[in-house]
């Protein structure tokens, strides 16, 4: 016999000696107490995660918000290190779901408002003018 549902059997023994039970009771108990027990032993049979497809996963990336596919909490920006407290690095959570390797773990409104201050600040610009700024006080000096 299992060997959950022997320590549930005995604790439900001990409940029924000390209280007047039915045998639904009973039976209910036994069976809620052998699954409790595996869960927190660490089966696998009883905790087995839902399989969720690519399309699921492309789903959860909504336009203000991206949910987590393994706790289902809600955020603008899946972080790092919110996954390490699944112990998943984006790299691991992007390929379980079956997403692209270069997708980002962001809500697509704030994807988009990113990309929009990043080429109105034309850093890219801002660079080569100072190093070309650089380069002219160098042979000043010189």
């Amino acid at each position: 016999m299992d060997d959950y549902l022997v320590e549930a059997l005995q604790i439900v023994k001990a409940q029924a000696s000390v209280r007047a039970m039915t045998e639904d009771e009973i039976s209910s108990m036994v069976k809620t107490l052998a699954t409790s027990l595996r869960s927190i032993g660490g089966s696998e049979e009883v905790a087995d995660e839902p399989q969720i497809d690519s399309a699921t996963a492309k789903n959860s990336i909504k336009e203000k918000s991206i949910t987590c596919l393994v706790c289902g909490s809600v955020f603008k920006i899946l972080s790092s290190r919110h996954l390490a407290t699944h112990s998943l690095s984006p790299e691991e959570y992007k390929e379980k779901y079956g997403l692209k390797p270069k997708t980002a773990l962001v809500a697509k409104l704030l994807q988009r408002m990113r990309k929009k201050k990043m080429l109105d600040m034309r850093l890219w610009e801002k660079r080569s003018q100072n190093k070309t700024a650089v380069k002219s006080k160098k042979i000043k000096e010189v």
